[in-house]
């Protein structure tokens, strides 16, 4: 080999690998540091995705922990104020028994009806002033307690009714709990052979109406229409604006939706169609009629049902409505009146303890999702610590070796320089 100074090849040769041990000292040494095997997207682009969404997992399944405890909460409330009810009940029964029987002089009777008439003036205190967190809790209405891990089909509500309480309305008997995944989705484009020819748009002029209805907890029904000719915008405004619980409408694609290649109420559709989704977790609402889009000539749909909306679990009305007890107009001022408060005084109890049944089955329900949130918790964070955490062993061994490669490269470029010196004892 010639010998040359134009180029020192030796010390570009020891300085590039002294750059690369350099390199992965300082990455060894951020691991350390760090604990963290991935500190930024240049380690490992795929497993920051993964960490990231695993990060985005954990903590929507801590609060979604902490979310199912306060609805817990929320229902222990609750089955104290029934049990106190259930106690004010007993007493009822005791003095309209005692007052049934014809021994009782006047001033008696009348002392056992005031007693009487104090227990349901201190039911319906309860029905009122019973709160959590500063909201009556005995509304009649519900309390939906989301949980989920943040991703699109892993959140679920459990949709709590708390029927009105107060001495014309004393428990609740005759509904159901049923799940539910309903939605549906009206499709907008015009789809001919499989093959998308014209999307919809928010600003598209639909054709049709759609109807809301919402059945109460006394079995009636009240509907309600949308306008004909609105654009989308309008109508997805228009639908949200009714605040029906568990209904909202959105511009999705069928993909988005919720369908698959394999959906068999979709089959032969295109899934990049756009249309409109309505998700319904209510039980008692009922969605109907048919919508098309004027500016693609879509067909009218009826309907597509999916399982895009969130799962829920809910309280669906009896048909003709929940059957309560009424003792506000009970009294025990005579022996017959009160053997007839009596009769409804055991039926009270009765549908209270049902009611109190409902709400103990909904304690052990949320109580069971508080305990998979905190499975399904754990083994989010062990995943995402054996993707990120820093293997303390193997980089440990690795910044002994770069130490010593960082020396021996020095060493080598010193040496690697000082022999290019050598070619001037050729001009001596």
């Amino acid at each position: 080999m010639s010998l040359g100074v134009l180029n020192n090849l030796s010390a570009v040769y020891a300085e590039s690998n002294l750059n690369k041990t350099s390199a992965s000292l300082q990455t060894a040494l951020q691991q350390l540091s760090s604990g963290s095997r991935i500190n930024s997207g240049a380690d490992d682009a795929a497993g920051l995705s993964l960490v990231n969404g695993l990060g985005a997992n954990s903590a929507a399944l801590t609060q979604s922990e902490t979310n199912s405890t306060e609805g817990v909460g929320l229902l222990q409330v609750a089955d104290g104020a029934l049990s106190q009810v259930t106690s004010l009940l007993d007493r009822a029964v005791t003095l309209a028994t005692e007052a049934s029987n014809g021994t009782l002089n006047t001033s008696q009777a009348a002392a056992a009806n005031q007693e009487y008439q104090s227990i349901l003036s201190e039911i319906n205190n309860i029905g009122s002033t019973t709160t959590y967190n500063g909201n009556q809790v005995f509304t009649g209405s519900t309390v939906d307690i989301y949980t989920g891990d943040s991703s699109s089909k892993g959140g679920s509500l459990d949709s709590l009714y708390f029927a009105k309480l107060s001495s014309s309305s004393l428990g609740d008997t005759g509904g159901t709990v049923v799940q539910s995944t309903d939605g549906y989705f009206y499709d907008l484009s015009k789809d001919t052979s499989g093959t998308l020819s014209t999307s919809a748009t928010a600003a598209d002029t639909t054709s049709g109406t759609l109807s809301f209805t919402v059945t109460t907890a006394t079995g009636a029904t009240s509907t309600y229409y949308t306008t004909a000719g609105l654009t989308v915008s309008a109508l997805m405004s228009q639908i949200n604006a009714l605040n029906l619980p568990g209904v909202s409408a959105s511009l999705e694609t069928a993909s988005a939706a919720g369908f698959t290649s394999s959906s068999s109420t979709y089959t032969g559709k295109d899934l990049s169609d756009v249309g409109l989704e309505i998700s319904n977790t209510n039980a008692n609402v009922t969605i109907s009629g048919t919508l098309g889009d004027s500016d693609t000539s879509a067909s009218a749909a009826s309907g597509y049902k999916n399982n895009g909306a969130t799962t829920s679990i809910s309280y669906q009305f009896a048909t003709g409505g929940d059957t309560r007890a009424d003792l506000s107009t009970t009294d025990l001022s005579t022996s017959s009146n009160a053997q007839a408060a009596l009769q409804k005084i055991n039926e009270a109890i009765t549908y209270v303890s049902a009611q109190d049944g409902y709400i103990g089955a909904q304690i052990n329900t949320l109580s069971a999702v508080s305990t998979v949130m905190s499975t399904q918790q754990e083994n989010v964070l062990s995943a995402q610590n054996a993707i990120q955490a820093t293997d303390f062993a193997s980089v440990t061994s690795d910044m002994s070796k770069y130490e010593v490669l960082t020396q021996t490269g020095i060493a080598a470029l010193a040496q690697a320089n000082s022999v290019q010196q050598e070619v001037t004892k050729l001009l001596q």
